[in-house]
């Protein structure tokens, strides 16, 4: 499929906030980020970091609760100055979203076929014989056998990992521009996480549509994306293209995630790397967030909100008083050091039985 040249997502300034007893309680904070049209980024940070709320903020699907203020465009296009029949417009054609939950994303009364095909008809024109064809081959090819029998059940039906399938059916059932997949593993068995991440990958170059994975997995990401965006209590910290973040990682928190993931080939019996547990996530200090949690913060680090400095690639960028300096990877199985990309893309391919 051929893509318009101008289908890049640029987010500058993107803030969140919701209400609570009277004040403005901060849950994404001055998010600037590209994502150039057909490329793939992967956004990482540990729960409650302000990823899929990120998500929702791309595709608007706030509650009226929450306030949110910047530029959001795609193609050119103002998303925040979207009415909600022009946002209806884009999502499905423009934007689709696959959420980390399939049974909730399903209606549980409604058949798979009229879940999957219900957008096309209007947005695309279909007869309905031609969008049940369309529903068909859409199951198909996300790998669901028998999809003609398929289109015909209902949700309870079906496995964890086969509605996750019709949840990627229905995001690619209006050939979408932009793809955002919101941890769409969760609560599957390792196997069918490596086939679910295969077939977004697979999808994403065929159609060649951008890719936003949400994640917390430094594996997946490492061995998936272009470029990685690392988030903490609803800032970007660290920010650049993957194999360059990776290569001379600088944040504390990137390094901390990292050296966290658990590696098969270590010891049983030494404890894990931990990362201290949080005071709270998003707060109103002045200074860096993660300064309460990070071993080498400073009086700097909890006074003042640090600025991006930039790395040594061009578009890599970190926002750190104390950045990691030389290798501070963790180390192969004979304890020499090893760079970080490789490491993490081992260590993902052995979580996915890859």
């Amino acid at each position: 499929m051929t893509r318009r040249s101008n289908d890049d997502l640029v987010m500058r300034g993107v803030t969140l906030s919701v209400g609570q007893g009277g004040e403005a309680i901060p849950i994404l904070v001055d998010i600037d980020l590209e994502v150039p049209a057909g490329s793939t980024l992967g956004v990482v940070g540990e729960s409650g970091s302000g990823k899929s709320m990120l998500a929702k903020s791309i595709m608007r699907l706030l509650p009226s609760s929450m306030s949110l203020s910047g530029s959001i465009t795609i193609g050119g296009q103002e998303i925040m100055a979207k009415s909600p029949k022009e946002l209806r417009a884009m999502w499905g054609s423009r934007l689709a979203l696959v959420s980390q939950d399939p049974m909730r994303s399903l209606n549980p009364v409604v058949r798979i076929g009229r879940q999957v095909t219900e957008a096309m008809r209007p947005k695309m024109g279909l007869s309905k014989k031609e969008a049940f064809e369309k529903g068909v081959q859409l199951l198909r090819e996300v790998g669901i056998p028998s999809p003609e029998q398929r289109m015909r059940a209902y949700p309870h039906e079906l496995s964890g990992g086969m509605r996750q399938r019709v949840c990627i059916a229905m995001a690619l059932a209006c050939e979408p521009d932009m793809l955002i997949a919101d941890e769409p593993t969760t609560a599957l068995d390792v196997t069918v996480q490596r086939q679910i991440l295969d077939l977004l990958e697979a999808e994403q170059q065929s159609r060649g549509m951008s890719l936003i994975l949400v994640s917390h997995d430094l594996g997946v990401v490492a061995g998936r994306t272009q470029q990685l965006a690392v988030m903490y209590a609803g800032r970007l910290v660290e920010v650049g293209a993957t194999r360059d973040v990776f290569r001379s990682l600088k944040h504390r928190y990137t390094d901390a995630l990292l050296r966290a993931v658990p590696r098969l080939n270590a010891a049983s019996n030494i404890d894990l790397p931990n990362i201290p547990s949080a005071p709270g996530l998003v707060t109103a200090s002045r200074g860096c967030s993660f300064a309460p949690r990070c071993p080498a913060a400073t009086d700097v680090c909890h006074d003042q909100q640090p600025p991006f400095a930039s790395g040594e690639a061009a578009s890599h960028r970190y926002a750190c008083f104390n950045p990691v300096t030389g290798q501070a990877s963790p180390g192969s199985s004979d304890g020499e050091p090893t760079e970080p990309f490789k490491v993490a893309l081992r260590q993902g391919r052995q979580s996915n039985g890859r």
